[in-house]
């Protein structure tokens, strides 16, 4: 009996940790008063948020370039100087530490209770303590003519062991994901 409520309990806080780790959270936002059929074209903001020791750095690259291909695929225009949207980005890692409480088994006491009624239960309880580092990617959309954020998408997600060996994909999901939340075409 005892190993069986072991055995549950592990099955559910795996269960439970395959939930945390399928993927970034996304979330999005923009100025319902922006008129979006106004904007053909695309830049990106100087200087960038991810380059901020004064030189483009490899975030930034993979960044743009997945930007840049969703844009594109949107119908707007690239446009060095003088575009009609800037983008900019920010990103961050952050260490997190989760702790969670969660009953643990009662013990049996010599075997004695059998099931039947469980023993004082002040005490019992685990203690489950869960340090991860979590990745931040903001990508803001700016009407370059009012100076004023129209367009926002956030992606927040644990870094693991693969988004690390594969950046620019882990990257390149992210956008790709914040981007289907991005309800607009170029022009209309």
């Amino acid at each position: 009996m005892k190993s069986l409520v072991r055995l549950l309990l592990l099955v559910v806080a795996a269960i439970a940790l395959a939930g945390c780790v399928t993927g970034p959270k996304i979330t999005s936002d923009y100025d319902r008063n922006a008129n979006f059929t106004a904007y053909r074209s695309f830049g990106f903001f100087q200087p960038l948020g991810t380059d901020q020791a004064g030189y483009e750095s490899l975030i930034t690259q993979t960044l743009k370039a997945a930007v840049r291909q969703e844009m594109e695929t949107r119908g707007y225009t690239y446009a060095e100087t003088g575009a009609d949207l800037l983008i900019n980005f920010n990103a961050n890692l952050a260490q997190k530490t989760d702790v969670r409480q969660t009953p643990a088994p009662t013990p049996m006491y010599y075997g004695y209770r059998r099931g039947f009624y469980g023993g004082w239960g002040g005490s019992f309880y685990e203690t489950h303590v869960d340090q991860y580092v979590e990745g931040t990617v903001n990508i803001d959309i700016i009407d370059a003519q009012r100076k004023q954020l129209v367009w926002e998408g956030v992606a927040v997600g644990r870094v693991t062991k693969k988004t690390q060996e594969d950046r620019q994909a882990a990257l390149r999901g992210a956008v790709a994901e914040m981007f289907a939340k991005y309800p607009f075409r170029a022009g209309g």
